[in-house]
C-alpha cells in the first residue's frame, strides 16, 4: 500500500487501479467472521504514522487480518510498538504474527519473514539462523495451541534452483504441510514454486500473482 507515502504502486505492470480491486475482491470473498493472513510488503510507510493510512485501508475491509513483516515494511520496530499504535487509532481488526501463533479452524496459523534463500555472506547467514529462530518460536506456540501448523512466510524458502535450507528444516521438522509465500513478483513468476516440494504443498499468494484475489486456505 501506498496511501501515505509517495510510492505509487500503480506505476508498475498489473498493478492499476489495485486498490479498488483489491478491496472489491476482497469483500466479495471474505467475510466479516474470516481471518486472513497478509504476507508482508504491507506499506511503503516508514513510520507507523506514515504507515497509517494503509492500516485504516485494511481495517476496513472484511474480518480479521493478521500481518507478517515483509522485507519492505520498515515501519516494524518492535511487535508491542505495533500493538499499541493499532489499538490507540482503534484497528481492532489488526493483529501482528510475529514470534506467535494464532488458533483457527483447527489448525495453528505460524509463520516469520524469513530472508532471501540464495547463498550470501556471513551477515545474510546470521540473519537467516534468526529467522529460522523466530519460526520455530511461532511453531512451538503453534504447537501450544494442540493444533496441527499452517506456516505463512514473506520470502519463499525455495525459489528456482535456490532453497533457504534452515526454514526448509524447521518447517519439516514441525511436519508443515501447507505454506504460504509472497515476495515474488511480476517476471519472477515463473520461478515461483507453487505446489508440492518436499513433501509440503507451497503456494504463492502475492496480490499481482492472485490478481488482487485473496487466497483460500481453509
Amino acid at each position: 500500500m501506498s496511501f501515505g507515502g509517495s510510492k505509487p504502486m500503480d506505476i508498475f505492470k498489473g498493478w492499476d487501479n489495485y486498490t479498488e480491486r483489491l478491496r472489491e475482491n476482497w469483500n466479495r470473498i471474505v467475510s466479516p467472521e474470516d481471518t486472513t493472513v497478509i504476507v508482508g510488503d504491507i506499506s511503503w510507510g516508514m513510520t507507523l504514522e506514515e504507515a497509517e493510512a494503509d492500516f485504516a485501508f485494511l481495517h476496513a475491509l472484511n474480518g480479521r487480518k493478521l500481518l507478517l513483516k515483509g522485507n519492505h515494511d520498515y515501519w516494524f520496530g518492535t511487535r508491542a510498538k505495533v500493538e499499541q499504535f493499532f489499538a490507540a487509532k482503534g484497528f481492532d481488526t489488526l493483529e501482528i504474527l510475529f514470534n506467535n501463533a494464532y488458533e483457527y479452524g483447527g489448525y495453528s496459523l505460524c509463520g516469520t519473514r524469513g530472508w532471501v534463500n540464495e547463498k550470501g555472506e556471513g551477515g545474510d547467514r546470521k540473519i537467516i539462523s534468526r529467522e529460522a529462530g523466530r519460526l520455530r518460536l511461532s511453531m512451538e506456540a503453534g504447537r501450544a495451541l494442540g493444533k496441527p501448523p499452517i506456516a505463512f512466510l514473506h520470502y519463499p524458502p525455495v525459489y528456482y534452483v535456490n532453497e533457504c535450507r534452515e526454514i526448509l528444516d524447521v518447517l519439516k521438522e514441525y511436519r508443515v504441510r501447507k505454506c504460504y509465500y509472497g515476495h515474488i513478483h511480476g517476471a519472477g513468476f515463473c520461478y515461483a514454486i507453487d505446489g508440492v516440494y518436499e513433501g509440503i504443498d507451497f503456494r504463492l499468494v502475492s496480490c499481482d500473482y492472485t490478481q488482487f484475489r485473496p487466497v483460500k486456505v481453509l
